[in-house]
């Protein structure tokens, strides 16, 4: 590589994690507030479980564009909502790393300190999808 160039090469890879970052943590805030929206409406009796299956058909009808948002992942994004609510610490560490490795962690851990841990390590070590997996499936918790 030429080194003339290599410090334009940096700006760049920094601007795009930057970027990477900034969208994934909106995509979090984006789904919490979905999963906030839907529990208070469920919670209050307005809305009753068939409403997810609606909202996933509405916005499959009437927003063609807007993908991502089936029955089984507006669940997912309630699941995520639900399991975080009540633990105001751990909201912050959740905007950190991506839906995937989000929706790993509050699947298949048992705990707040076990989802702790495991959003701590996948943020620290930069873990991709598959690593994460291995290092709940050998209980490293």
């Amino acid at each position: 590589m030429d080194k003339r160039f290599s410090d334009i090469i940096q700006l760049i890879k920094k601007s795009r994690t930057n970027a990477f970052r900034a969208v994934n943590a909106e995509l979090i805030n984006l789904y919490w507030n979905i999963g906030q929206h839907i529990c208070k409406k469920l919670e209050n009796s307005e809305w009753g479980d068939s409403v997810v299956t609606e909202l996933a058909n509405y916005i499959q009808q009437n927003e063609p564009d807007i993908k991502g948002f089936s029955d089984k992942n507006i669940w997912r994004i309630q699941q995520f909502y639900e399991t975080y609510k009540a633990f105001p610490k751990l909201s912050p560490l959740v905007r950190e790393i991506s839906w995937s490795h989000n929706l790993a962690i509050f699947s298949r851990c048992k705990t707040s300190e076990e989802r702790e841990f495991y959003l701590k390590l996948a943020k620290q070590e930069s873990y991709s999808k598959r690593e994460l997996d291995r290092q709940i499936s050998a209980s490293l918790f």
